[in-house]
């Protein structure tokens, strides 16, 4: 493995948390973004990851402040590539968003870098063509709150170099994952395989009117020991990503249940920037959210 320098594209929350991440494990980081204030409020938030890691991971301020002074920041996307051995690609779960952004960065990227996308459910087949590279080109899938759920899932799609794919299996063992190589495409790889019906399940719960937020996360909480319910996990996740996903499969399917899950969560969340902890509120609010107080689950 040689990759040293890493372009992370998209700095919002999970954008921002592969970037520390890589930073905290020596490597140099660029992180793009299409503004300078948008990159202001990822700075913010890569001071606050700093000091998560010291809490949580028992890191030393100074080792913090070095993984910081190793990030780099872009709204130019020609200098945010150059010289990058891998770039990560974080951004909205939009496929035309997605398709535009890979025929950008292919018009600008050295030959030799790898490009991974974090996408949750979308195949790297469906943007392999548009990298202008599909032999270096695969999906690299972290879940949310990276340092302490330290999952990556590499998944190629059929013209992956299976070089390239060991490559990023590597790359991902050196940050500190535990690396899930999955032997062929699935939408949702594993963990939103898994994860993905059981928050529409709840959603759709919700928006039929049979419980409320805080019956249905005790309900699951209490059954299988989970640490959070389903709209604690969708609190962390983002409002926006599930309702980019409700959405897509509103616009997909015509699902009248879709459709109205997807107007829900834009009418009562995504419009009121209730987005989850992001923002401070989604469908708790934070820091204390109901969840964690004592005599929830009674």
């Amino acid at each position: 493995m040689n990759i040293k320098t890493v372009t992370v594209a998209g700095s919002g929350v999970l954008g921002a948390q592969i970037a520390f991440q890589t930073a905290v494990h020596q490597y140099q980081v660029n992180v793009y973004d299409i503004s300078d204030a948008v990159l202001e409020k990822a700075q913010t938030h890569l001071q606050q990851l700093a000091s998560v890691y010291q809490r949580d991971l028992g890191l030393e301020k100074a080792a913090t402040d070095a993984a910081l002074d190793r990030i780099r920041y872009f709204t130019d996307l020609a200098a945010a590539v150059k010289g990058a051995d891998l770039l990560i690609e974080a951004i909205p779960e939009n496929p035309a968003i997605k398709t535009d952004f890979y025929q950008k960065l292919a018009a600008v990227a050295d030959p030799q870098t790898i490009f991974a996308t974090n996408s949750s459910t979308l195949l790297p087949s469906q943007f392999a063509a548009a990298t202008g590279r599909p032999a270096r080109f695969l999906s690299l899938h972290f879940a949310n709150e990276i340092w302490k759920h330290n999952t990556a899932e590499i998944m190629g799609h059929p013209g992956t170099d299976k070089a390239i794919f060991d490559t990023v299996v590597a790359f991902a063992k050196s940050i500190g994952m535990v690396a899930l190589p999955l032997h062929k495409e699935q939408p949702g790889y594993i963990v939103n395989s898994l994860l993905v019906p059981l928050l529409d399940a709840a959603t759709t719960l919700l928006v039929r009117g049979v419980a409320d937020v805080e019956t249905i996360d005790k309900t699951w909480m209490v059954a299988t020991g989970a640490p959070l319910g389903p709209f604690g996990i969708l609190d962390v996740v983002g409002i926006t990503t599930a309702y980019n996903i409700t959405n897509m499969a509103a616009e997909k399917t015509k699902d009248p249940e879709k459709i109205k899950a997807a107007a829900f969560l834009k009418e009562n969340f995504i419009d009121k920037n209730k987005l989850g902890t992001a923002t401070g509120e989604g469908f708790y609010k934070y820091p204390d959210p109901a969840y964690r107080q004592p005599g929830f689950l009674k």
